[in-house]
């Protein structure tokens, strides 16, 4: 069988629509704002940041009346999309940090401890099964070239605490059978997955059970300035609001310097049809742990409770940044995903997908999550992940609500990652001539390096992640 027939075999039947969210346990939605309301917070966006910044606003003031408007459906934005690999990065990664803030690793690093701890303690606390593994995690070099890489990757995190373990080639393939696997970088701890939007849902209804009204179907369509605070519109309704928590992520608002500061990109992603026993046993992956691989055009994965693949890769970015693009819903968008699939594991030859979709991705200058005001001292927004806000998303709530309530003793409030902001990324159609150039280089920048891997280089060179 050629592979053109392979791929076009496995891509048969295969839904349109995010894994995580085509089950029929979802919960119903919450009826639409009609009228006007007052609020001491309002929170903008039913996403992990939203959610878990009027959980923890309701937790530290009980009394406090919190709104929490959503566009659509809770989860159905990026939430719902990602992989659900967790670790106890809230930099997009160590080697990130140590680039951005390299005077602040330390206590970044212990933030991060502090939050995937409470990330697991809440979960239990409030009693939300979102399919948890805590299976740790693996970065696969794919090439011998990385492996010096990998070292280094592999001192770095030795040096502020991690429990990792360097694989040589037949260690990696002994812990996920992949022929392109050169080595690995495993950690074993605070790193597993999860699904995301049984996440979302159980936040959901542990704000609901808090107290936070939550009203789905209701856009925002305008922010006034008032005397005591901001007036949230929405198609029907109004929220009079004292305080402002917006928590979009890529999606566009109206606010120009937010708008500048956060670009969409689009992840796309696929699952295939539950492995057998059988097919299970040329994988090995005993162990289940999530993966990254060392591409300069990653591809992850990892394996669902009913033991699917979820992988991932192929970054697009799409002028006018639509978070749901009609392409995402089209097969030959993943083509090149498929692809790589089959040569991550070439002995799945007879899988076949069950889900594609696409995912936006706020990606901003630092690679990590930032938080600006807006209207003086009256709101906040939240957002940059750059596609590490599954587990973040719980320190960017925190982050956010300290900010807007004034905690300046709280000790994220003292590091840069507060005190400075994220630059600005070129608008309009310089956005996107750069974009469609950056994501050009990286198919195949590692294997024809020249121009590709030239461009990438002078791309980091500006400060951006790659």
């Amino acid at each position: 069988m050629t592979e053109t027939t392979a791929v076009h075999r496995a891509f048969q039947g295969t839904k349109f629509v995010p894994y995580w969210l085509d089950d029929p346990a979802a919960p119903g939605t919450q009826a639409e704002l009609s009228g006007e309301l007052r609020a001491g917070l309002a929170v903008v966006g039913g996403g992990f940041t939203g959610l878990w910044a009027a959980i923890q606003a309701k937790e530290a003031w009980p009394e406090l009346e919190v709104v929490l408007i959503e566009a659509g459906k809770v989860a159905h934005g990026a939430s719902g999309r990602p992989c659900g690999i967790i670790s106890t990065s809230i930099m997009h990664g160590l080697a990130n940090a140590a680039r951005v803030f390299p005077k602040d690793i330390a206590q970044l690093e212990e933030l991060g401890r502090i939050n995937l701890d409470g990330f697991k303690r809440d979960l239990d606390r409030y009693g939300i099964d979102c399919d948890i593994e805590w299976k740790g995690e693996v970065t696969a070099a794919v090439d011998a070239a990385h492996l010096d890489a990998l070292r280094e990757d592999y001192e770095l995190h030795r040096e502020h605490g991690h429990d990792v373990t360097l694989l040589n080639r037949e260690q990696a393939r002994a812990q996920i059978n992949s022929p392109l696997f050169e080595g690995a970088l495993w950690g074993k701890h605070r790193s597993g997955t999860v699904n995301p939007a049984k996440l979302a849902w159980g936040l959901k209804a542990t704000a609901l059970r808090l107290g936070v009204r939550i009203f789905e179907h209701s856009p925002l369509m305008g922010i006034t300035k008032r005397r005591d605070g901001l007036a949230i519109r929405t198609p029907r309704g109004l929220v009079q609001a004292k305080r402002v928590f917006f928590a979009t992520g890529a999606a566009k608002i109206g606010l120009g310097d937010i708008n500048r500061r956060v670009m969409n990109v689009q992840d796309h992603i696929m699952a295939t049809e539950p492995l057998s026993e059988e097919q299970m046993a040329r994988i090995g992956w005993r162990n289940r742990q999530g993966f990254y691989d060392t591409r300069t055009q990653l591809n992850y994965g990892r394996l669902t409770k009913d033991n699917r693949i979820i992988f991932g890769g192929s970054v697009t970015y799409h002028y006018g940044e639509q978070t749901d693009p009609p392409q995402d819903r089209q097969a030959a968008t993943y083509a090149g995903l498929i692809e790589a699939f089959f040569k991550t594991f070439p002995q799945l030859h007879d899988v076949k997908f069950s889900h594609a979709w696409g995912g936006p991705i706020d990606y901003c200058s630092r690679g990590s999550v930032f938080v600006k005001r807006c209207f003086g001292d009256r709101a906040v927004f939240v957002a940059g992940y750059t596609g590490f806000g599954v587990a973040a998303s719980r320190f960017g709530a925190t982050m956010g609500l300290n900010t807007l309530f004034g905690r300046d003793e709280e000790p994220e409030q003292k590091l840069d990652i507060v005190r400075k902001g994220t630059a600005w990324i070129p608008p309009g159609i310089l956005r996107w001539i750069g974009a469609k150039i950056t994501f050009a280089a990286f198919d195949g920048a590692d294997s024809e390096g020249g121009w590709k891997r030239a461009w990438i280089k002078f791309v980091k060179a500006l400060g951006f992640p790659m």
